[in-house]
């Protein structure tokens, strides 16, 4: 059973899924979405932006994320351009969840972290994939 799948035990099946990613820019607005990003997340309609910094004074150095989200209906396969641009480090800033949020996977080009609503059903997928840990001392 993959990880996305083992996540979403809890689900009914073709459950609505939210697939949050982002860009960034040097400006408050987001440009226009390069089609490779149009091709890993499609249909994603823009959210909202924020400032990364908003203390940040030096105006080389401001910049934005701007938020983009899609809907799906949750089935095998649905996301696999979308978590092979992030492995390839193509695109970052992606996570899947459930409309609800309490179940949350966000993939980077190293890993990924999982946000679980209790530490009980943390410690059960830990122990479940093990294997999948980081053997770094401090879990990194």
């Amino acid at each position: 059973m993959s990880g996305l799948d083992q996540l979403e035990r809890h689900r009914e099946p073709g459950r609505a899924r939210a697939r949050p990613s982002c860009d960034w820019s040097g400006h408050p607005e987001p440009d226009a979405r390069p089609d490779n990003h149009t091709r890993w997340h499609p249909h994603a309609g823009y959210w909202t932006s924020a400032c990364n910094d908003p203390t940040e004074t030096d105006a080389e150095f401001v910049s934005y994320i701007h938020l983009f989200v899609s809907q799906i209906s949750w089935q095998r396969r649905a996301v696999d351009d979308l978590l092979r641009a992030v492995a390839d480090d193509a695109t970052a800033g992606v996570m899947i969840a459930g409309l609800s949020l309490e179940r949350i996977h966000h993939p980077y080009d190293g890993g990924m972290d999982v946000l679980l609503p209790t530490a009980a059903e943390r410690d059960a997928i830990a122990h479940q994939h093990a294997q999948w840990l980081s053997h770094h001392p401090e879990g990194f």
